[in-house]
């Protein structure tokens, strides 16, 4: 069946996956998802009446950030459990009709989703051939609202699991859907909410900042040894850190060694995690690398979030899945009486007996969260006014499979060695093995975490501003963005959000974005797509 999808960097063509996913998603799961958009809207419709009349459930608030989150790229492949959560949406929209008690008159709410996935499918092409006529900066609007939520729920969704909720961020989904279901929104009004969702993010981020911190400490400056021991061993990939803490907890003992995988990394700074002597390390590097990395090892791999691959048949037996994150066929540990059981990953680490030797590359540091960098912002701010640090650039964001990632390598490796290179996300990976040596003590590379740590990022260059007295967009620091999925979408909608310019993305623009709507990012922020690393350089530095 056809397919419609361009929410991520690999559509192809950079128009639409429109057969196949690249990411591996299939058409049918694909139908499944923009579905399950639908069904959303119709909640959302309500939830956003009723909390007008000071009526909110938390069931229902839940469903709608864990369902946005469901649809982001590289979580949810598997079709029984969309098709779960389309028919539990029905029983949601029942409960907040009720609370509601008003009727509403408008076809989110009036859509009824078919029991059947051919019914479905035939729902789907009738609300498909309806997007094809709507005005494309319209649609262009709607959709980077969409994205951007749909990235805000992922950190929400990670907040929510150690406790921590905000308001601000819940209405807004309800608020947001509403209004990208309301065919009365004008492109003015869309363009508000597309800042709008950069606020809220930056709101959510901060809460997830301090979910981390409260829950695992600080991040401290950290080495983190890059390889293997020798032993049992599990791999744990995505970047839900409580499921490492309630995993490290239940291997303590057993003589099974925990490694980090991708997104993970940064787990190594927090206090809290790496107090236990069998997180030993960092195994692979990227997302995009993990069919290549897990196959054929003797160990055991975990997926916590967003991120999996379609798992190869030489280790489809000994990974797993918790959390949203799914894939037919795969095991899934689900949450029970608020925590999880994950003695069959033990068991199974055991069996296979782990890694014959030990295998250590080298180490890296990581754990540089506004913390540790603020704690020597004297020093930085000495080093810039004598002139010794002359830039500072943030490379960083997601990774990805597809060419023309090399340019973050190559920037990396070309930016001058009186700068500092901030880094976070996946993107780092594309470089963070290389030496940069030092400029006034301080490594020139500096990891600040995941992509939720772009808050760091920003509480950086704030702090900074302020110590110069001069704005965000004064200072010596340009960003250098990659992008590949939702979440890069709502943490680009902050910065634009806080009024910075001069973002340079890559390593291609969004194909949700209409030429419209792009002319109006250029204009008011000077958003540039990169070019080469020689020229960026020297449009930024001046030579």
């Amino acid at each position: 069946m056809e397919m419609q999808c361009r929410q991520c960097e690999q559509a192809t063509g950079a128009t639409a996956c429109t057969t196949y996913g690249a990411c591996g998603k299939a058409p049918e799961t694909s139908m499944l998802q923009d579905v399950l958009i639908e069904t959303l809207k119709g909640i959302a419709v309500i939830a956003h009446a009723a909390r007008g009349a000071g009526i909110r459930d938390q069931e229902v608030d839940h469903f709608v950030t864990a369902g946005l989150f469901t649809t982001i790229t590289n979580v949810n492949f598997d079709d029984e459990r969309l098709m779960g959560i389309i028919n539990g949406s029905k029983v949601v929209r029942k409960k907040i009709q009720g609370l509601y008690g008003k009727q509403i008159s408008s076809p989110a709410v009036a859509f009824e989703p078919a029991g059947t996935k051919e019914g479905l499918a035939k729902q789907w092409a009738a609300f498909n051939d309806a997007r094809k006529k709507v005005n494309e900066d319209i649609q262009s609007l709607r959709e980077i609202v969409l994205y951007g939520i749909k990235g805000v729920a992922a950190y929400a969704d990670h907040a929510a699991v150690m406790g921590k909720t905000n308001e601000e961020v819940t209405a807004f989904f309800h608020t947001a859907l509403a209004a990208i279901a309301d065919d009365s929104q004008t492109a003015d009004a869309l363009t508000g909410l597309v800042l709008e969702c950069g606020k809220v993010n930056l709101s959510c981020m901060e809460m997830l900042d301090a979910a981390h911190c409260e829950t695992f400490g600080i991040p401290q400056p950290t080495a983190v040894a890059l390889g293997v021991k020798k032993g049992p061993a599990i791999i744990v990939s995505g970047h839900d850190l409580p499921d490492l803490k309630i995993l490290l907890e239940q291997t303590a003992g057993t003589g099974v060694n925990i490694y980090t995988h991708g997104e993970m990394l940064p787990a190594h700074g927090y206090p809290g995690l790496k107090k236990y002597p069998h997180l030993a390390g960092h195994f692979g590097t990227a997302w995009q690398n993990q069919q290549k990395e897990f196959d054929k090892i003797p160990a055991v791999v975990l997926m916590t979030t967003n991120c999996i691959q379609k798992p190869m048949n030489s280790y489809n037996d000994r990974i797993f899945t918790t959390g949203l994150v799914a894939w037919p066929k795969i095991t899934h540990i689900a949450r029970k009486n608020d925590t999880k059981d994950f003695s069959p990953l033990i068991a199974k680490a055991k069996a296979l007996g782990g890694f014959a030797a030990d295998n250590i590359e080298k180490s890296i540091t990581v754990g540089f969260g506004h913390n540790a960098v603020l704690g020597v912002a004297d020093k930085i701010i000495t080093a810039v006014k004598t002139g010794k640090i002359r830039h500072f650039f943030l490379v960083g964001g997601c990774d990805g499979a597809k060419p023309g990632r090399n340019y973050y390598t190559e920037f990396a490796q070309k930016a001058p060695a009186d700068t500092l290179i901030l880094t976070l996300a996946c993107g780092k990976f594309r470089f963070n093995r290389m030496e940069f040596g030092t400029v006034e003590g301080l490594p020139r590379l500096l990891d600040l975490g995941q992509c939720n740590d772009a808050y760091s990022a920003v509480k950086i260059a704030v702090a900074l501003a302020d110590a110069f007295k001069v704005g965000v967009n004064d200072l010596p620091l340009s960003m250098i963005l990659s992008w590949y999925e939702q979440k890069a979408v709502c943490i680009l909608l902050t910065l634009l959000y806080l009024g910075i310019k001069n973002v340079r993305v890559g390593p291609t623009l969004p194909a949700f974005i209409s030429p419209a709507v792009l002319k109006l990012l250029v204009e008011k922020f000077q958003l540039k797509p990169i070019t080469t690393p020689d020229q960026d350089l020297k449009d930024i530095l001046g030579k």
